[in-house]
């Protein structure tokens, strides 16, 4: 069997960068009918980091290096941060 074409990406900002740039039409033969939940619903809490405009500037030129969003840098951080603590 081959491997699927269609993005395994987890986040939000690439994903729907993916769909932006896609159809799903280019799919059609992967696709199959699914009855019961494909994933598990993960519950969030919005936090507000208020940060410099130059640490954001900062923080955006570095995800642009890693090509990933600024905010999932930031969260990445934060959450190794909290692991090595």
């Amino acid at each position: 069997m081959s491997t699927s074409r269609i993005s395994r990406i987890d986040s939000i900002e690439e994903l729907a960068g993916f769909w932006d740039d896609h159809d799903l039409t280019e799919f059609e033969d992967e696709l199959e009918e699914v009855r019961e939940p494909v994933s598990e619903r993960r519950t969030y809490e919005v936090v507000t980091v208020r940060l410099s405009a130059s640490v954001v500037e900062a923080l955006k030129r570095l995800a642009k290096m890693r090509v990933t969003g600024h905010a999932d840098l930031g969260r990445e951080w934060v959450r190794e941060r909290i692991l090595e603590s």
